[in-house]
């Protein structure tokens, strides 16, 4: 019988610093939610939350390809008749940027509670600063072939 695994402590979790310039998105945010889910550690368990927080910066710079700008769509409902509202990639990333990479993560987590306890461990930024200095992230490599430490 194996013992079962408690919840991670605060001081247990990792920050990590992802520069998101030249790469696409997807792929982007596929690596940010293995590392919000934990997947990346030995530890890994589904139904618990043993992920790291992960720090985005130059989300303006995020690549993409294809025809993406023109054609994707995002759809928000405002909750009232008739309140359903559609946006182009392009106008998303003149305006937030970081709402383009928030929405690509959230949709590769879980849709249930735990899902929204990791969305809340990742920060995005438009450009270069970020106040998580005190954090020291380490550079996250985004190849899957090179291991998080």
């Amino acid at each position: 019988m194996s013992t079962p695994t408690l919840p991670v402590r605060p001081e247990d979790r990792a920050w990590y610093l992802v520069d998101a310039r030249d790469y696409t998105l997807g792929r982007l945010a596929s690596r940010v939610a293995c590392v919000l889910r934990g997947k990346h550690k030995p530890v890994y368990s589904p139904h618990l939350d043993h992920g790291d927080h992960v720090v985005v910066i130059n989300a303006e710079k995020v690549r993409l390809t294809g025809r993406k700008l023109e054609t994707k769509t995002y759809f928000r409902h405002t909750g009232y008749f008739g309140g359903g509202r559609t946006t182009t990639l392009k106008r998303m990333m003149e305006r937030k940027p970081e709402e383009v990479i928030r929405l690509a993560v959230k949709g590769m987590l879980p849709k249930n509670r735990l899902g929204r306890q990791m969305i809340g461990k990742l920060r995005i930024h438009a450009g270069e600063k970020h106040p998580h200095q005190g954090q020291n992230p380490r550079p996250l490599p985004l190849s899957n072939k090179e291991p998080v430490e």
